[in-house]
Order: structure tokens, then C-alpha cells, then sequence
């Protein structure tokens, strides 16, 4: 039930005993993590080594601000390019957005990682930490977004995770650092942000991960550790019946919870299935404070293994490969300039 950090590019003896803990289902890598393409396949097969079986291994490999992994991989665009051509050639830009997703999962895939949590389908409207990872302001642009890029991650195998749920890019803090509050009514945001949800859910998404938003109108508490939010509205009104993410439970906005125990309570107790712990200084409390907890079945976990694993060399002989990962690289220098 918990997805963990670890510090550098190999396994050092302690984190190699934090994923043969049962309560860990999966690391989370990060820029850290990475030196080379061969360390990462390197470090994703002592990872395997440590913990077989329903293990998952995860990354944020968005494009644009948001690529963890950049040397030796495609220059993806940011969303926010493709919402931008979708005023002069909508289908084009859907198109793309579904290259960009299956290529992304496509690497991705080959490096032994089995998730990338993607896509981001919060609203394009000034968020600091969302921005350019944004597809658009409009929420039936965002919509027919998300359903593409699921797509395309699944033609390669990949499931999907969208969020942040219900919706993060209507308020300007960055919950990473500050607490954030949307004042917005329930009618608001169910005809705004949750459009965009119902449309990846019906594409198929297997997972949602939660924003670490207040919501006041609807309820009380952020919505990464809400009941109301994951049981009434995720699951019960659009239906969503995948696995449910926390994100990160060491972000500032997720402190209002108290400790890392009651961070992690809050959030399995509310509906989470996994919770994100991505600082390598919290894995060892956080992994004590849910040792009396019963884990996560191996069956939920199944839904997000990699459907397809590919060879390195077997990407760079397939022409679709090699055409859309010149156009897209091409794309993201135009976008950058």
C-alpha cells in the first residue's frame, strides 16, 4: 500500500529491505534516480531482484518541466503545446497528444518501469505547479485530451493514471509548498474539472491520483484524504472503480493530516489504495506506521503491470517509433523557442 523513494542510482542495503517489506508495493523514481540508460535498466533489475512478483515500478515522465529521464530519451513536448494547435487543427492535435502518450509509455516500457503517472488533465488556467503540463483551459478540450492520451498509452501497453483528482488547475498554489483552497461550489466544478475525469474514466484509465486540494464547499478536508471526494463522487458518481493514488504524503498541503502515520491513515482510511511517500528520509516511519495494516491485494495491483515490454533495440528498428519520435523531438524545440 505504500509506493516509495529511494536516494541514488544503485539500492543501498536499507532500501533493499524497504522493498521486501510487504506494506511496499512499488518505488517511485526520480531525476535522482538517474544517470544513463543502462544504470536505469540496471536499477530497475536489482529493484526486481529484491521484491518479485506484483511489484510496480513508477515514474513522472510527462514531457516539457515534468521528464524525469532526458538523456538517451525523446525531448517530449509539454500538453499545453497540443492544446495550443488544437484551435487550428483540432483532430491533428488529438493525433499527437495520442503519439505523444504512446511513445512516452513506449520508452517507458522498454526501461523495465511499468508506469508513468500520466496523463495530467487538470485545467490549463495558472496553477504554478501545473502550467505548461496542462492541455487547455476548456474542460471539453481537456476532455477529448484525456481520452486520446489514454490511448496511446494503451496501444503501448501502459495503463493510465490520470490526474489530479478532482482537479487542480483552478487554484494558484503550488501544493507542493503551500496549503491550497478552491472556493469553488460542487455544481462548478462537477460542470469544469470532473468533465475531464468522466471522459478518462470511460477511455478506460486504471488509475486517479488525488490532489492535495481543499475544496470547503463540498469538504472539509483535502481531497487526497477525503471519503466524500474518493467513495461518493470518484467511485460512487463517475463510476471509477481503479486503483486510487495519493500524491506525494511529504508535499506541504498534505500536512494538515499531522504525522506521517496519521498522513498515511488519513489516506487509506478515506479510500486510498497507495499511498505516494517520495522522500527516502520518511520510507522508514512511514513503513512502521502501516505494519498492523493488511496489504494491498496482489489482483489490484495486477491492473497496473506493464501490458508490454519492449527492447531498447527493438523501438529504434520500428519506423512508427523512429517517425514520431523525430516529429515530436521537432515539436518540443519549437515549443521550447
Amino acid at each position: 500500500m505504500l509506493m516509495i523513494g529511494i536516494a541514488g542510482t544503485t539500492l543501498a542495503p536499507e532500501e533493499k529491505d524497504w522493498i521486501r517489506a510487504p506494506m511496499v508495493c512499488g518505488v517511485i523514481l526520480f531525476t535522482r534516480n538517474f544517470s544513463s540508460r543502462d544504470q536505469l535498466v540496471a536499477l530497475c533489475n536489482d529493484i526486481r531482484a529484491a521484491r518479485a512478483g506484483e511489484f510496480l515500478i513508477a515514474v513522472d515522465q510527462e514531457g516539457g518541466p515534468v521528464q524525469r529521464f532526458r538523456e538517451g530519451f525523446t525531448a517530449l513536448p509539454a500538453l499545453a503545446l497540443f492544446g495550443e494547435r488544437y484551435a487550428t487543427d483540432a483532430a491533428g492535435a488529438l493525433d499527437l497528444a495520442e503519439q505523444h502518450g504512446w511513445l512516452m509509455a513506449c520508452e517507458i516500457l522498454a526501461l523495465g518501469i511499468d508506469l508513468s503517472f500520466a496523463p495530467c488533465i487538470d485545467l490549463k488556467r495558472g496553477n504554478r505547479a501545473i502550467g505548461v503540463r496542462a492541455f487547455h483551459d476548456d474542460p471539453a478540450v481537456v476532455a477529448a485530451f484525456a481520452a486520446a492520451y489514454v490511448r496511446g498509452m494503451h496501444k503501448a501497453g501502459m495503463a493510465a493514471t490520470l490526474k489530479h483528482f478532482p482537479g487542480h488547475g483552478s487554484v494558484l498554489e503550488d501544493t507542493h509548498f503551500d496549503v491550497a483552497v478552491d472556493p469553488r461550489r460542487f455544481d462548478v466544478i462537477e460542470r469544469e474539472d470532473l468533465y475531464p475525469f468522466s471522459a478518462g474514466i470511460a477511455a478506460q484509465a486504471e488509475a486517479v491520483m488525488m490532489a492535495h486540494v481543499t475544496y470547503p464547499e463540498v469538504a472539509p478536508e483535502p481531497a487526497g484524504y477525503s471519503p466524500h471526494w474518493i467513495r461518493n463522487i470518484l467511485q460512487r458518481q463517475l463510476g471509477f472503480t481503479g486503483i486510487v493514488f495519493s500524491d506525494d504524503i511529504g508535499m506541504a498541503a498534505a500536512e494538515s493530516a499531522g504525522g506521517i502515520k496519521a498522513r498515511i491513515d488519513a489516506h487509506l482510511d478515506a479510500g486510498c489504495d497507495i499511498v505516494l511517500v517520495c522522500a527516502p528520509v520518511l520510507v522508514s516511519e512511514a513503513i512502521h506506521a502501516v505494519s498492523q495494516r493488511q496489504p494491498l491485494p496482489m489482483s489490484k495491483l495486477a491492473l497496473l503491470r506493464a501490458r508490454a515490454t519492449p527492447q531498447w533495440s527493438q523501438l529504434l528498428a520500428n519506423d512508427d517509433f523512429i517517425q514520431t519520435r523525430a516529429g515530436l523531438s521537432a515539436l518540443s524545440q519549437e515549443f521550447v523557442a
